[in-house]
């Protein structure tokens, strides 16, 4: 073979070889916390100094022997739950509990095939979870099991809807429910197993998209308007079948929104009707156990289920709605293009609150005061309702009232008149007095709950419920701009749910004789400074009256004038203030703008992280920690922040992991860590028993000691403005102060093991469609994102608390000190026009300044390009949630990027310092690093790789020369 002939074969294959080694080398370098997150980023060893042998650092410890031994306790909690959780909504011909030993046949697609959460970060692993059909059998009740199999062989071949997140045009509607032709089909069993037919109803949710308002194109006998909550036309078949085979019909709600369940409710062949949420791994075990009457429901509804949603205020304003005269782009560098798989649009989508407050049962409960709706059509099951199997009698009992600056208390006692034991909720409501034209106010607001604990019959139990008088203070965006509570009569009332009075109970009246105003030096008592308006250019786009181009706010006053309509016409065209929101951030502009010195980088120091334990967010000690730090280590820690933060070897940092859901341990990119499925935060909430919700988060505080977790992205405090938010599932509540108090005693329950909670999304994120189209702008003005939206996150911030040993001293003392909620996730949503993780009025005004956190905030998953990371930390965002290099900073260099840069770092240190992070690490405590196996396999195989290379060349060489002499010498 010729030289040109052997060149022109071997040079290429040695070129390509060398660019794949040098390609593939740059790429693992690039990519490689994402490739650790796959592979394992390798071992951190602590080294504690020798005077600190002995010493006792394991400042959280575990009560159970084995992570085994941990599961098996979460399925007996799980289980616990969801017998609390469970609603009897309907309970008629004392139809419940059922015989023992009852034969049964199962119906409806649910019965075969559960749904046990969502789609997305909330989803679990529920491989082994207890199905509905065990569940039964364990409650010792025997199935039609003919039935039950035609129903799981028809749903392994006609899947329901089902929602892929964040591609619609992938999602799925349809319900899958079998054709009642099929089930007469099967009717000759029915005889056999007659005691009762228990009909199953289902309904999915997910992460990345909301349930569909119009079914058109996914149910074959779609009506006009027709949507994915209501029951379609082979449900209400079946249901008439039911009722007409059966003498005995229970209907098992398995969804975790609301639905309109009239046709159920006003059937008189339905005997009973239960809401049973999302179960979760063994939670169909507590459904065996309500219909056999081993446990007896004392859940309640977490939100009003109405009769129409399409008459439902919010049902116009959510969904698809895009600015017409805005075509967005940002900025993207050629790696981070093809680091982020995210679809790229020039959509500028929005949504407008324009019910304001009156959402849920505020809209209802004062929509039927003012006479503009009849309740009782309206409304299926009101909000803070359910049934029992006993009946209670309560009786009013001492009611201290304070001063305007203090509490009204209030003391119920709860008797049980029936025949079984059984566990009661007392709700507190006010009415606070409203004048036409003042400050928008709902009829009824909850203030106080209680539940009780298991009440033999005849036997009685005193519950206190406690409401701070401030705390039924209205936010005044227009006037005043702070939170004011008005002079006059506030009307409280012990009610059953949110629209019933508790029988023989006349309401409390509370008279505020003078108007106060929490501003200036009259802040509310838990207000780290007074508060005032922080959103005026959202509020902006609203009016009380008939402006173009601005949203009409919703009035008691005028329900009928103000109720509100899609928007059209000049509201679909974004202002200039409006367009200037979704601008490209301008880091260089930013940083022109601020007057700040740069911060010392890379000083000596011999402070460790764990030195910084138990020290206040403020000592003095922070500074010389951070002086040591160069910029280019913090940068790699606040771009790496997906599932963990990221180890600083110089000052003994380690690796922290950090996991989802709201429904118990998961993780998109390492499910083997995955843990036991919690019932949804939807079923968690329907217990109205925080101290359940607090043994689940202390449950999953010890989960992770064994798994070495030490951050945990829950609980999700958004609310269900809409039925059809696809995420309703992961989310407590409608109402604010029930969300509140569940995510505080969960955020509690976890702090007890140092693991932090990250409490999320902070805010607005109140639907999915759109959420990372550039960013949806939400609208709502201040009074209804701080009286609603707001105030869950606040709740929860306030009132969280973590103990934290710490080594006092140089003889190995432990003490003890606590901190508050250190972690908060922010949102994809924008605030008005600005991205909620770069806005400072929120994440920096309200979260650090008025509510007094110290800690850190993450983005939501960061592949977008509109979520700016300099935008993220200069607002107050400072981990972002994403492996480089998808994601990079546009300015590390300026005095105001790096000061970011260190405040973000700080943020991050100062909540990892005082976790369960730091367990086995004594003051003056390093750390080594010993790479993970594919390094040293990276670096062999290219070492190998190189050496063939450069052999081949050498031989490629030699050959052509010997070929090239051979040929001089033939010539």
């Amino acid at each position: 073979m010729s030289n040109k002939k052997f060149l022109a074969l071997w040079v290429p294959v040695l070129a390509i070889l060398a660019i794949l080694v040098i390609v593939a080398n740059v790429a693992l370098n690039i990519g490689s916390k994402w490739v650790e997150s796959q592979l394992g980023g390798g071992t951190y060893t602590v080294n504690s100094p020798e005077e600190a042998q002995g010493w006792d650092t394991e400042y959280y410890t575990s009560e159970f022997e084995s992570v085994d031994a941990v599961n098996a306790a979460a399925k007996d909690l799980v289980a616990e739950i969801a017998g609390e959780g469970i609603v009897l909504a309907k309970h008629e011909n004392q139809a419940l509990p059922l015989a023992a030993g009852s034969k049964v046949t199962m119906l409806g697609r649910a019965a075969a095939d559960p749904v046990f959460g969502g789609s997305g970060s909330g989803s679990v692993d529920t491989s082994d979870a207890v199905d509905a059909r065990q569940g039964l059998l364990n409650a010792g009740f025997e199935v039609n099991d003919s039935v039950y199999e035609s129903i799981a062989a028809f749903a392994a071949e006609n899947p329901r809807g089902h929602i892929e997140m964040d591609l619609p045009d992938q999602s799925s509607y349809n319900i899958g429910e079998l054709p009642v032709s099929e089930y007469e089909a099967l009717s000759g069993s029915f005889a056999d197993y007659d005691d009762a037919a228990v009909v199953f109803i289902g309904r999915p949710g997910g992460e990345g998209g909301d349930l569909a308002r119009d079914m058109q194109g996914w149910d074959d006998n779609y009506t006009d308007g027709q949507h994915q909550l209501e029951l379609n036309k082979d449900e209400k078949d079946l249901l008439a079948l039911a009722t007409a085979e059966f003498d005995t019909v229970v209907v098992v709600v398995n969804v975790s929104t609301s639905m309109e369940l009239g046709p159920v409710q006003d059937n008189s062949g339905v005997d009973s009707v239960l809401l049973v949420g999302s179960p979760g791994a063994t939670g169909f075990d507590a459904l065996g156990g309500v219909l056999a009457g081993e446990i007896n429901p004392s859940g309640r509804t977490v939100d009003v289920w109405a009769s129409d949603f399409t008459a439902d205020p919010t049902f116009v304003n959510f969904g698809n709605f895009l600015y017409s005269n805005l075509e967005v782009s940002y900025p993207a560098s050629a790696l981070e293009a093809v680091a982020s798989n995210a679809t790229v649009t020039s959509d500028a989508p929005f949504v407008n609150y324009q019910e304001g407050i009156y959402f849920g049962y505020r809209y209802y409960e004062t929509a039927a005061a003012e006479g503009f709706i009849n309740y009782d059509d309206a409304v299926v099951y009101p909000f803070g309702y359910g049934l029992s199997f006993t009946d209670f009698a309560w009786e009013l009992g001492q009611v201290d009232t304070g001063d305007v600056d203090g509490d009204v208390s209030v003391d119920v006692t709860v008797t049980n008149t029936g025949d079984v034991a059984g566990r009661d909720v007392v709700e507190l409501y006010y009415t606070a007095p409203y004048t036409p034209g003042g400050i928008e106010k709902a009829e009824v607001v909850l203030g106080g709950f209680a539940k009780t604990d298991l009440i033999e019959p005849g036997q009685s139990q005193t519950v206190t419920i406690t409401l701070a008088v401030e705390d039924m203070a209205s936010y005044d965006y227009e006037t005043n701009k702070a939170w004011v509570l008005d002079a006059g009569d506030y009307v409280l009332s012990v009610r059953t749910d949110s629209h019933t009075v508790a029988q023989g109970i006349d309401p409390i009246t509370y008279t505020v004789d003078e108007t106060v105003v929490y501003s200036g030096d009259t802040a509310r008592s838990h207000d780290e400074a007074a508060v005032t308006n922080q959103f005026d250019d959202v509020s902006a786009q609203f009016t009380d009256g008939d402006e173009p181009g601005k949203i009409r706010n919703m009035s008691r006053a005028d329900f009928a004038g103000t109720f509100p309509s899609a928007p059209d016409g000049e509201l679909l065209v974004a202002s200039d203030e409006v367009a200037a929101g979704f601008a490209p951030y301008d880091a260089e502009a930013a940083a022109q703008g601020a007057d700040v010195d740069a911060p010392t980088t890379g000083a000596d120091s011999d402070l460790t992280l764990v030195d910084m334990r138990g020290l206040d967010y403020g000592d003095p000690a922070w500074d010389e920690l951070l002086d040591s730090l160069t910029i280019d280590e913090m940068t790699e820690m606040l771009l790496n922040g997906a599932y963990q933060t990221g180890a600083i070897v110089s000052i003994a940092k380690p690796l922290t992991t950090e996991l989802d859901g709201p429904a118990g341990f998961s993780s998109f990119i390492n499910a083997s860590i995955n843990g036991v499925a919690y019932p949804s935060e939807y079923l968690v909430a329907q217990t109205w028993n925080p101290e359940l919700a607090q043994a689940m988060g202390e449950m999953l505080g010890h989960e992770a000691l064994f798994k070495d977790v030490s951050g945990w992205y829950a609980p999700a405090m958004n609310l269900h403005r809409s039925p059809f938010a696809g995420r309703n599932f992961e989310y407590y509540s409608e109402d604010p102060f029930l969300s509140g108090v569940m995510a505080t005693a969960a955020s509690n329950g976890a702090a007890t093991k140092g693991l932090y909670t990250t409490l999320k999304h902070f805010a607005l994120n109140d639907q999915e469609d759109n959420r990372v189209n550039n960013g949806i702008a939400t609208w709502a003005n201040e009074q209804t994102i701080r009286e609603i939206y707001l105030k869950p996150f606040e709740m929860a911030v306030k009132n969280i608390s973590m103990p934290v040993p710490y080594i006092a001293d140089d003889n190995g003392t432990i003490e003890e000190t606590t901190v508050g909620a250190t972690a908060v996730m922010s949102s994809f949503n924008r605030i008005g026009s600005t991205w909620a993780g770069g806005s400072h009025a929120l994440m920096t005004t309200v979260l650090r300044e008025e509510w007094g956190f110290n800690g850190f905030a993450i983005s939501d998953f960061n592949l977008y390009r509109y979520m700016n990371p300099n935008q993220g930390i200069a607002a107050g965002t400072d981990l972002t949630l994403t492996f480089a290099p998808s994601k990079s900073f546009d300015d590390t260099s300026s005095a105001f990027a790096q000061q970011n840069i260190r405040t973000a770092t700080h943020n991050i240190l100062y909540t990892v310092a005082n976790s369960n992070a730091m367990n086995g690490f004594a003051p003056g405590a390093t750390v080594s690093y010993t790479p993970p196996t594919w390094r040293y396999i990276q670096i062999g195989a290219s070492v190998a790789l190189g050496a063939l290379i450069v052999a081949g060349a050498f031989f490629v060489i030699r050959r052509v020369r010997r070929h090239s002499a051979t040929a001089k010498t033939t010539s």
